[in-house]
């Protein structure tokens, strides 16, 4: 009966034929009541004929106007927001109509105090039997929670995300999961379309009990990785399994939520997670009809930088990388296809500067993005030379090339491990922000660089290996039990760059908004945890060159924020001093170069020093 009742109830042609009904009767019945009351108190006869052409006149025109497309959307549920706008702008065209006829064709067959109460009392009818039809619908469409291989779930979110969700859920009869509570910190509601809000996090031990539940699903889109931890953990302690909705971010890409859209979660989710708002239409104007480069753009952070380039309309988008195979796979996320014939992917090495010339003569890019970079600690404490060839020599090779080819803006990619530097990687990439920051005072151009910590996911980091040594039955290495880490989504931290090389100033270092360090050892637990498998974690000592703590502001480096709330602004040092010997310089010759020269000597020189 009930599975009869809904399809009845979702067949399009009957469904507005009875909604045009119910209009025609709220009509009659507002029309008709307010004047029977107002006629019978003075003693009249009403007049049949006439209040029922009256009544059909505005039954009619109203009918037409909702067949019309600016009031007949398909896609507006009955009952929703927009169905009452449509009808109350219905109605606004309606009740003038009603009253010239009234006063003007049919003799007044409604008195004039009947008339102006009988229009609002229509338009409350009309309203209310849309609203009665919704709750109607929705508890004929509910998920049976009886279903073989459905189940109960506890959603947590009263917001937008939370009730696009629950409407998505209850429309779905094949959904594995059905709503049974409703919970949230703001307490800001009693229930939704029938389903009870019994509390905040605070009762999901108890709700879970009491209902049956198994399973939280987090609503909230906007909610960041503590949060999510907090939730994570108090619903594992009640037995629940953990979903999520994406985040604020993935959303924007998606479209509508929708049930599958719920997933378990991620390390992205538990680490990584933050609400990134950044204003797109500066950053548009930032590349937009521009030539962008992007060097190192087959790796991690540059493949999903050219991705959100792309998506910004620039002019051209150049993909420099030294690593073909990089290429390959960047061409095929970005296009479906990688047959790695056009002349926007390059292949070719920062540390080959006659190459750079010849492609910066050919291209005349506008806009540089510099991610290329050794980035292993180890491997460059070993091989400390190499990290200065690439990192050092390479980031003033790409600056040089930029400077004598007109690049306007240039921003350099940096890291954590530049600030107060204990090892050849975060020395060397010191030197490029520095390089960066030199660029700018000779030019006064907008050349500057932006500082974060680890992202999740990319290639050769924690969580990879951790995962691969879960699969090979552990144990899990971590170098100290209270090291810690930033860690930050790829996407999140791209979205900054690009906000950041918008509203950065010639030789700025832009430090963005990492979120609290996480320990290593946590994480490792947590992964541990999520297996189900018994590993052990073994402790190695840190590594030569590697900080228990990462900072990303160094002690002389004073920072503030200006524009955006998760961007820090500090002046950038050169530390190099050597303006008299460049006023002697024969013409052409590169203060960047001569920098980049003095401070690799001296940095392979300490380094040495270091190992010995």
């Amino acid at each position: 009966m009930q599975k009869s009742m809904a399809a009845l109830f979702g067949t399009d042609r009957l469904r507005y034929g009875l909604l045009h009904l119910m209009d025609s009767v709220a009509w009659l019945m507002a029309l008709g009541a307010a004047t029977a009351t107002r006629v019978l108190i003075a003693e009249n006869a009403i007049d049949w004929p006439n209040l029922i052409a009256l009544v059909a006149t505005a039954a009619l025109t109203t009918v037409a106007l909702m067949q019309l497309p600016a009031f007949h959307n398909a896609r507006s549920r009955r009952g929703s927001l927009d169905d009452a706008q449509n009808v109350l702008n219905v109605w606004l065209l309606v009740s003038p109509i009603v009253l010239a006829a009234n006063f003007f064709v049919l003799d007044r067959p409604v008195p004039a105090s009947a008339a102006l109460l009988g229009l609002p009392v229509a338009l409350v009818l009309m309203l209310g039997t849309r609203f009665t039809w919704r709750v109607i619908y929705y508890r004929l469409r509910r998920p049976n929670d009886d279903r073989p291989g459905t189940k109960r779930m506890i959603v947590f979110g009263a917001g937008e995300g939370g009730e696009t969700i629950m409407r998505a859920l209850l429309r779905d009869r094949d959904s594995e999961f059905v709503p049974v509570a409703l919970l949230d910190d703001r307490r800001t509601r009693r229930s939704f379309m029938g389903i009870p809000a019994l509390g905040t996090r605070d009762d999901i031990a108890a709700v879970a009990h009491r209902l049956q539940a198994e399973v939280l699903l987090i609503a909230i889109p906007s909610a960041d990785s503590k949060l999510i931890a907090e939730l994570d953990e108090i619903g594992r302690a009640a037995g629940l399994e953990v979903r999520v909705l994406p985040s604020t971010a993935e959303v924007l890409g998606m479209g509508m939520l929708n049930v599958s859209h719920i997933r378990e979660l991620t390390e992205a989710d538990l680490l990584g997670r933050a609400e990134v708002s950044v204003d797109m239409e500066m950053i548009g104007t930032f590349v937009n009809g521009r030539r962008v480069l992007v060097t190192g753009a087959g790796g991690s952070i540059g493949s999903e930088l050219c991705r959100q380039l792309g998506r910004l309309d620039p002019a051209e988008l150049f993909m420099l990388d030294r690593d073909e195979s990089a290429l390959h796979g960047l061409q095929l996320s970005m296009e479906g296809k990688a047959l790695l014939d056009t002349p926007n992917l390059i292949v070719a090495d920062i540390r080959d500067a006659e190459r750079l010339d010849e492609l910066f003569e050919t291209h005349r890019f506008d806009v540089v993005f510099h991610t290329a970079a050794l980035k292993h600690l180890t491997l460059l404490e070993n091989h400390p030379s190499e990290g200065v060839k690439t990192n050092t020599i390479g980031s003033s090779n790409l600056i040089d090339a930029a400077i004598r080819h007109g690049v306007t803006e240039f921003v350099n990619i940096s890291t954590d491990k530049a600030a107060d530097p204990t090892s050849v990687l975060g020395a060397t990439k010191l030197l490029a922000e520095r390089l960066t920051t030199v660029a700018a005072k000779q030019t006064g151009l907008r050349y500057l660089s932006v500082r974060f910590g680890n992202v999740l996911g990319s290639r050769g980091s924690v969580l990879p290996t951790f995962r691969d040594q879960i699969a090979k039955g552990g144990p899990i290495t971590v170098t100290h039990p209270d090291v810690t880490r930033y860690f930050m989504t790829i996407p999140e931290a791209v979205r900054l760059v690009l906000q950041a090389g918008a509203i950065g100033r010639p030789g700025e270092i832009m430090i963005l908004d990492m979120g609290e360090p996480v320990r290593i050892v946590d994480v490792a637990q947590r992964l541990i945890d999520q297996s189900g498998k018994d590993v052990d974690i073994v402790y190695t000592g840190l590594r030569p060159g590697e900080k228990l703590h990462e900072i990303l502001v160094g002690q002389a480096e004073i920072g503030s924020t200006r524009e955006h709330h998760r961007i820090t602004h500090t002046s950038g040092s050169t530390e190099v001093d050597i303006s008299d010997e460049i006023e002697l310089a024969e013409p052409g010759y590169s203060l960047v170069t001569e920098c980049a020269r003095r401070m690799s000597v001296q940095l392979e020189y300490d380094s040495r020093a270091a190992s010995v």
